[in-house]
């Protein structure tokens, strides 16, 4: 739309490459029939940007969850998860317990078999059920911490999260 500022061109230009490439890569797994047994996780880094003083009520949304990109608020650090696999994963199914990306690892190597390395405490968890949302599936984990650099700057539990006075950049 010619009517949108710079930010919101640069915003839709990027999510139509996005569009096509995911579209490229589903076409090309298809093309060499790999479609039905791989797995294919989509995922965002964090929540909408806000910076400069510009906000935009359609691409800089966060719902009605506080926070922006590069803060521990559940705005800034909650983003979905897409996850396809046919026959594994059933189509259409919403989950809303929390994981995070540090259980992609963990259930990767349950996934292929890999045995994770006994002298090194991981802090991401196997979230199978949760990808497959079996009936019941709750978060493997108590609680999720989150870190800036070495600093512990939140914890949530359930639908409780502690924010520790902080030092990382605030918008």
């Amino acid at each position: 739309n010619e009517k949108w500022p710079q930010q919101e061109k640069n915003f839709a230009a990027m999510i139509t490459r996005l569009d096509s490439g995911i579209g490229q890569l589903m076409a090309l797994l298809k093309e060499l029939k790999l479609d039905d047994n791989t797995l294919v996780i989509f995922t965002s880094d964090n929540g909408p940007q806000n910076e400069g003083g510009h906000k935009s009520d359609f691409f800089d949304s966060n719902g009605a969850l506080r926070g922006i990109k590069r803060d521990l608020y559940e705005g800034g650090i909650r983003v979905p998860a897409i996850m396809r696999w046919p026959g594994k994963i059933p189509a259409g199914q919403v989950v809303h317990e929390p994981a995070m990306t540090i259980d992609v690892l963990p259930t990767m190597a349950r996934l292929i078999g890999a045995e994770l390395p006994k002298d090194l405490v991981l802090d991401g968890k196997d979230i199978w059920p949760l990808v497959t949302a079996r009936d019941g599936a709750k978060s493997p984990h108590d609680a999720l911490y989150f870190f800036w650099n070495r600093e512990l700057q939140a914890v949530r539990s359930g639908r409780w999260k502690l924010h520790l006075p902080h030092t990382y950049p605030s918008m």
